[in-house]
């Protein structure tokens, strides 16, 4: 292959389209026409003698050779990225990045809240996006520069990305404050006989790490609401009888009228993880964003000590 031949423009092109898979997707988010894009591709596969994407069911599909390329092509556009920018360092005063972050609504709570309260302070031109961690595309934004962070517990993480612990998280159980049990001991007993809501991120489950405890146990609960998001229990529970239990530092979180309870059986514990592609390793912006992220679970916990 002749360099001289090579347009840095296609690369960044065919980066993309490798991401979207959809030529109309990848055109508009590099800002031109798809028409333009398309005799882009037409260019690319001459260049690579490969047809690179083909038409499929939904959109398009890689071909073996564009699969085996894919990472050392985002490699060699962020080493010319770097090599552009000299590596200067990273400013956070003076930055205007915005972040793109994917966790549950529960880990955001923990997390991305103090983060961005801390960020205003001192970044005012940084500007965060908080996403809903979807297990089965996040490996791919990852790569793409879509997300620049997932956080959640190692299982959920893609096996390609690298991690560092937050945090241990444990488990509460939400009452309404007058509630019967908000002020004498929740006994096993008392604790499936209660109705119970349960939180299932991907929406619609009804069972979950409690019931797989009490399972152990010989025992079961009352499922009788499933929703999709951590921050609807308070609100729920704090209108009836039921019981929801969901990570400490969410349920402490919470307003006056909810009564925090331990439960009365052992359900362990889970670390939240952070995860990021490789390929940001070296990336001064990345590396403050995680800095700051790494700090922010703890000042959640200063400030609900301090109140």
């Amino acid at each position: 292959m002749d360099l001289h031949r090579i347009d840095l423009n296609l690369l960044v092109s065919l980066d993309m389209l490798l991401a979207e898979k959809n030529v109309t997707r990848a055109a508009r988010r590099l800002s031109m026409s798809q028409p333009a894009l398309s005799a882009q591709l037409r260019q690319l596969r001459e260049l690579f003698d490969d047809p690179l994407l083909v038409p499929a069911a939904r959109g398009m599909t890689p071909t073996l050779r564009a699969i085996e390329m894919q990472d050392a092509l985002r490699e060699l556009l962020a080493s010319v990225n770097r090599l552009v920018t000299g590596q200067q360092a990273f400013d956070p005063a003076m930055a205007t990045n915005t972040f793109r972050i994917a966790a549950t609504d529960s880990i955001h709570a923990a997390v991305c809240v103090p983060l961005i309260t801390k960020i205003r302070l001192y970044a005012p031109g940084i500007r965060l996006a908080l996403f809903s961690a979807d297990r089965e595309a996040v490996g791919e934004k990852l790569a793409s520069g879509e997300l620049d962070l997932v956080l959640g517990t190692r299982q959920s993480l893609p096996p390609s990305v690298k991690a560092r612990m937050l945090y241990e998280e444990s488990f509460l159980c939400l009452l309404r404050r007058d509630h019967p049990y908000s002020k004498r001991p929740l006994d096993l007993d008392a604790f499936c006989q209660l109705e119970h809501i349960l939180v299932s991120p991907s929406g619609g489950g009804f069972r979950g790490a409690v019931d797989e405890a009490l399972a152990q146990m010989g025992r079961k609960r009352r499922v009788v609401a499933s929703l999709n998001s951590f921050l609807l229990a308070p609100s729920l529970v704090a209108r009836t009888d039921m019981i929801c239990t969901v990570p400490a530092r969410l349920a402490r979180a919470t307003g006056e009228a909810i009564s925090l309870v331990a439960p009365p059986c052992e359900l362990g514990s889970f670390s939240v993880q952070m995860g990021w592609h490789p390929r940001a390793d070296n990336d001064s912006a990345q590396k403050w964003l995680r800095q700051q992220v790494i700090a922010s679970p703890e000042s959640l916990l200063r400030d609900m000590d301090a109140q």
